[in-house]
Parts: structure tokens; sequence; C-alpha cells
């Protein structure tokens, strides 16, 4: 049978997976005895990421990376998962215990294998064909679904972990701006602020993690998205446009800085991804101390700088502090001169890992992003870097009529 792994280069959990794993001789060896094993990066194959992710959430209620497929020659998968550990732990499947069952079950029953294969393509195949156009009452369902899952008190959807999920905010402007319906401006707004003002927002260097590992949006996983930080571009922008709140179109250019700085490659394009980890550690480049701002910024400075952002001697990760401003005033703009020295003494620390692939789709939603975001700013950089994108587009991933999914 086959093994397939569907990962990505800046995936905290696809590391861990690969370290414990797969580079593990004893894991190695039932691998290479038992399995034909795929690595496939999910966004150099998109096409392929899509169709697996479809089977992981049809065996697993939900799905994530790395996607763990188990099909046979035919391409027909009999079990899928996520992570797994290398060996069985809290009630969680290893993958050494999973690998042995499966080569046992392929060995003495491979008939049931087969049967349930054949039942969950013939089962996809079925989703697939369905469909028709969706009715105005969906989208009051929609509506509803937020009311009921809405965290009032930290904003957001639903617990831990949490997602920005920027399409669904910009869903909810738009309902407001058609139909008068305050709260979901309110649900909207609240989220988007609070977003910003925990640690999801990169207080030092700009830009937007993944997600939050807690309800606050105050721990992110670190990692940082080319598409994640376009669409929350956009959605600030729609708030702004909506609410003509200043602070919306700031957050929007904050992001957008550190998409120009950080994310934007010599001749136009953009990249894909910061990794979460550094030397090993997840978070390792984001962490503050007390005593490193007050060697930085002296004494006087360092201890406000550290009051206003939550910087504290205890932490609020692992014994270091992800700077936040949940207990702080947002519009107090007295340190801004003291975070370029912040952010340039991080990087002396030790460095992020870059996805340096170039994704048409990715850019595109970055070029939409930089577009709405000049015709609310009036600031032509953004028109600039939209058009230099467009460019490399049609200059590196257009050939005779094809138009190309990455380029590195």
């Amino acid at each position: 049978p086959l093994f397939l792994s569907i990962q990505y280069s800046t995936c905290h959990w696809c590391h861990v997976m690969a370290h414990e794993s797969f580079e593990d001789p004893e894991i190695a060896a039932l691998l290479n005895r038992w399995f034909i094993s795929i690595k496939v990066d999910k966004e150099e194959r998109p096409d392929i990421d899509s169709i697996y992710m479809a089977v992981c959430q049809a065996f697993t209620g939900s799905g994530g990376w790395p996607t763990s497929i188990f099909m046979t020659a035919e391409q027909k998968p009999f079990f899928a998962g996520t992570y797994f550990p290398k060996s069985s732990r809290r009630g969680m499947i290893g993958l050494r215990e999973l690998l042995t069952a499966i080569h046992q079950k392929w060995e003495s029953d491979r008939t049931l294998l087969l049967r349930q294969a054949e039942e969950i393509v013939s089962e996809l195949g079925r989703s697939r064909q369905s469909g028709g156009s969706p009715d105005a009452a969906i989208l009051e369902d929609a509506v509803s679904l937020y009311r009921q899952t809405y965290d009032r008190k930290h904003g957001g959807f639903g617990g831990a972990p949490k997602f920005p999920t920027p399409h669904n905010l910009l869903f909810l402007l738009a309902w407001y701006e058609r139909h008068g319906d305050d709260a979901c401006l309110k649900m909207a707004e609240h989220t988007l602020t609070q977003m910003y003002r925990g640690g999801l927002f990169d207080h030092i260097g700009y830009g937007f993690c993944r997600y939050s590992t807690d309800a606050r949006f105050l721990v992110p996983h670190f990692e940082k998205m080319l598409y994640d930080n376009a669409l929350l571009i956009m959605a600030y922008c729609r708030a702004y446009a909506v609410t003509k709140k200043a602070q919306y179109l700031e957050i929007a250019e904050k992001t957008a800085a550190y998409i120009l700085r950080e994310m934007t490659a010599p001749e136009g394009g953009f990249y894909s991804a910061q990794d979460a980890d550094s030397d090993g550690e997840e978070g390792k480049f984001y962490l503050l101390t007390p005593e490193e701002v007050t060697a930085l910024l002296g004494p006087e400075e360092g201890e406000a700088f550290c009051r206003h952002f939550d910087i504290t001697p205890g932490g609020n990760f692992e014994g270091k502090s992800i700077p936040n401003l949940l207990n702080s005033d947002p519009a107090d703009k007295r340190f801004d001169m003291d975070l370029e020295r912040v952010r340039q003494y991080r990087k002396t620390r030790c460095a992020l890992h870059l996805d340096d692939k170039i994704l048409t789709s990715w850019n595109s939603l970055m070029i939409a992003a930089m577009c709405q975001l000049y015709r609310l700013s009036g600031n032509t950089a953004y028109l600039t870097a939209a058009k230099r994108a467009d460019g490399f587009i049609l200059e590196h991933l257009t050939e005779n009529g094809t138009l190309f999914v990455s380029y590195r």
C-alpha cells in the first residue's frame, strides 16, 4: 500500500512529525519494508492536497497538516489522519503502532480494507456531484450560526483554537451593509479588534500569525502565511470603509508594511510564508524578556515598553513573553520610535525560515488586497507593489497562454 504525507515547509507539526518519525531509523525501516512512501508539498500541488484533504475530512470529521493517507496502489484510500506521534500516548495512536496494525490487516484481511476504500471513494464521488444554487435561507442560517458561536468576551467564534477566518468577517460586514444588522457589525468589529490586540498580531514586526491556540487571541501558532495576511488586509479595509474608524486602516497598513518589508521578492512577487520555528523551537524568534528590552532601550524606557506590551518576568508563553495589547491602549503611539530598535534586535538573535515559493493564487489575493488598500489610503506604494506582482506573474508564471501554479 501507499503512504502519502502531505506537508509544507513552514508547518510546525509537519516539522515535528518529520523529526520524530520520518528521520527515525526504526520508523523508516517499517515504512520502507511495508509501504511505498510519498511526500507532497501542499502548495506545489494544491490539486493533490484538495483531493486528499477531502478524504481526511471524510474519515476523521476534520483536517489539517500534516495529512496522512494510506491507500491502495490504485490510489483508493482506506485510512486517513493528520499528525501521529512516533509512539502511542495520551489516547493518540502512535505511527509505529499504526503502521504495524495496517500491515497486519493488509496481510490478513485485505478484503475489508479494499471494501472501505471503495466505499469512501464512492461517497466522495456522490458529494462532488451534489450541488445547485444556494438560496437565501443558507445565508440566514450562516448569520444564525455566527450568533450562536460568537465569543462575546474575547471575540471570534467557538473556542480554542481560533482562526482569523477573514472571509467570515467580510461576510458579516457585507450582511450589515445590506440589512443594517448591528449585531453582525459588532461581531466583526470586536473580533477584528481583539485579533489585533492579542499576540496573533506581531506587534514588533507586524503581520498576523496563522491562528490562536487559545480563546483570547494571545498565544499564536507563530507561522505567518501570505494568504492570511492578504485576506486580513481586505477585512480591515472593509471595516474601515464601513465604519470610517481610522484604527482599521492603520492595522491594514501595518500588515502591508510587513509584507513589503519581509515577504516581497526583489522582482516583485510575494513569498509564501515564514516558519513558526527558529533553531528548532516554536516562537523563539518572537518571544522577549524584560531583561532584553531594558538592556536595549535603557531602564526607564525599557520598563515602560514592557508594561505597554505585557512583557513580564514570568512571561505568558513558556517563561517568556509574547508582546500584546490586550491590557493596553492600542491608540498609544509613545513607543513607535522604539519598535524599530526592538525589531532589528530581534533579527540578531535568530532567523526565521522563509518559504520563498511564489504562488499565483496567493499573489493574486495580495494584489487585490494592495489595490483595495491603495483605493482607501491613496498611498501609491501599494498600487506600485500590486503592479509589480502582477508583472511578475505575467513574466514568470505565464507561457503560451498557460498560467502556472508556482514559481521558485
